[in-house]
């Protein structure tokens, strides 16, 4: 077992994806300038390779192909598919700092897909108006930019903390100073820091049906609640549309550089239905929408006209003819699947939260540059560009949140606070009751059956007010003190974060990127906001669109 680290690290980073590992290779070791290093740990409840990063198959989206792309046309993209909600200076820092942190990851060692003559080879994807995509193996980036980052990582970090769970984050003297975490025997340690980094991942597993790998729980957007830190746009679980039909979870993804080269959607009767390049949340939508008109689980990805397929998607191409499926002749099986989870806790453009000493990167965060849904390909390039940012204000000497971003109108206090308390009792909050410990592989079936029902990709005030009062039922066995072992602890977090998003969603009366209602099938001015949630329960706030209006009651 690793023991835990003696002393106080410079930077702890939780997490092991893209963002955290972007964050920690340039702290430990920057990559310019004289300054040796700080002392850097990384915490990660699985190996340091296992991450959502790895199972990426979407590419890096950066304007990397000369006079045919540039970063204005990538903001303009961006700003397309966020629905009004992206922050459009934080879209800027993303696509003006995205090429050099491309070609960073390349001096690094990750490898990408090149043409014959030695240039990028670029793909188009959904949402985008040119190819400006890099890829790695076809349809194995997040793998190769997985495998770089550890590299460099084992390299430089000072301890690398596996198998290790953080429970809750440390407070002292207004500021985070590391987490409580249990070791990998399952031991309570705390781990101090005077800088710590969130980077752990989405929260994919609040549903049954999901490309996210199972450590995909929320961690870090539940820490922050029950720490009182501002999260936002929660609301916003982005679908995605071409996820193949197969009992095997998280389910394989069909990538969107499949669409980009071609492949057509086709419903039950094999018609087309929908433009298959247009942003995720509209083919989810037009998909969800044909499956319940025609009484279909699943509709089909046709993708019999790909040249050289097995070649260019060598992946993909495994893993269809391991079950049985030729893409030459057979159209493919696909139904929406939870992916990608578009807010987090709020940051400022440096990534830091409102928490001073406490830092947030890559899917647990909201930057801002996502908005309401996120552009294909834009996750990775956030991982890499605000890990690097958060890292360069951190040995800059920064320590507390610039009022940018949007951060800025929590900080002005530009809030209206309702709702109940969402915080659980932590280790130093005194006695806590005895409760029987809780069935926790069936209340997480519970839990993720709940919210694909009540929660999926349309919901309604009726279906949300079902799945909050399942969700109770779930919140009452879990109890409210710290969790004895990582299984109950996941379970904690989803309920923390499954509660804020029932909550977000039921606020939200509108249709507005990946968050779709029925009962309100329209976007509306008035919705043009973020709706943030702290330890006291949900605020609205107007940091969200460009339009700054707080939502009025019944809008």
């Amino acid at each position: 077992m690793t023991p835990a680290p003696a002393g106080v690290l410079d930077v702890l980073v939780l997490g092991s994806g893209v963002a955290g590992l972007s964050a920690a290779v340039r702290l430990a070791a920057p990559l310019t300038g004289p300054d040796p290093g700080l002392r850097v740990g990384v915490l990660t409840k699985a190996e340091l390779s296992q991450s959502a990063t790895r199972w990426a198959q979407g590419g890096v989206a950066a304007a990397l192909g000369g006079d045919e792309d540039s970063t204005d046309l990538h903001l303009a993209d961006t700003l397309a598919a966020g629905a009004g909600l992206c922050d459009p200076e934080a879209v800027r820092v993303l696509v003006d700092e995205g090429p050099g942190r491309v070609h960073e990851l390349i001096a690094l060692g990750a490898v990408f897909d090149r043409q014959p003559g030695g240039a990028l080879d670029l793909a188009r994807e959904g949402g985008h108006s040119t190819a400006r995509v890099v890829h790695a193996g076809g349809a194995a980036t997040g793998a190769e930019v997985e495998r770089a980052l550890v590299d460099a990582t084992r390299a430089s970090a000072a301890a690398v903390l596996e198998g290790w769970f953080a429970v809750d984050l440390l407070t002292d003297g207004g500021r985070c100073a590391g987490v409580v975490a249990l070791d990998a025997a399952g031991r309570t340690v705390e781990v101090r820091a005077r800088h710590t980094v969130l980077a752990t991942g989405g929260a994919g597993q609040l549903f049954a049906v999901t490309t996210n790998p199972p450590e995909a729980t929320g961690d870090g957007v539940a820490m922050a609640l029950r720490a009182g830190v501002p999260v936002a746009d929660i609301e916003f679980m982005q679908f995605h549309p071409t996820a193949l039909h197969h009992p095997a979870m998280p389910r394989p993804l069909l990538s969107e550089a499949l669409r980009g080269h071609g492949a057509l959607l086709r419903d039950a009767r094999g018609e087309r239905f929908v433009d298959e390049l247009a942003p995720r949340d509209v083919v989810s939508r037009a998909m969800a929408g044909r499956m319940q008109e025609q009484g279909a689980d699943s509709l089909w990805l046709d993708a019999t006209g790909l040249d050289d397929f097995g070649a260019r998607f060598p992946t993909i191409a495994a893993s269809l003819a391991a079950i049985g499926l030729d893409p030459a002749g057979d159209w493919l099986p696909i139904a929406p699947a939870a992916h990608y989870l578009s807010g987090g806790v709020l940051t400022d453009l440096w990534g830091a939260t409102a928490l001073p000493g406490l830092w947030a990167a890559g899917e647990t965060a909201c930057t801002g540059v996502h908005g309401a849904n996120r552009l294909a390909s834009n996750s990775l390039l956030e991982g890499m560009v605000f890990g690097a940012r958060l890292s360069e204000c951190i040995l800059a000497g920064g320590d507390a949140p610039t009022a940018t971003g949007v951060l800025a109108p929590v900080l002005r206090g530009e809030t209206v606070a309702a709702g109940p308390p969402t915080h659980r009792a932590g280790p130093t909050d005194g006695a806590v009751p005895e409760v029987a410990p809780p069935d926790v592989a069936k209340a997480r079936d519970l839990l993720q059956r709940t919210l694909t029902d009540g929660a999926g990709v349309v919901r309604s005030a009726g279906s949300l007010a079902r799945a909050g009062q399942a969700l109770a039922a779930v919140a009452a066995e879990v109890g409210s003190g710290p969790p004895p072992d990582r299984a109950t602890g996941e379970l904690a977090n989803l309920v923390t974060v499954a509660a804020g998003l029932l909550q977000a969603a039921d606020r939200r009366e509108e249709t507005r990127g990946a968050h779709a209602r029925s009962d309100f099938p329209d976007p509306s001015p008035a919705w043009r906001c973020r709706i943030v949630l702290d330890r006291a329960g949900a605020s609205l706030s107007p940091a969200g669109g460009p339009s700054g209006g707080v939502p009025r009651e019944g809008a």
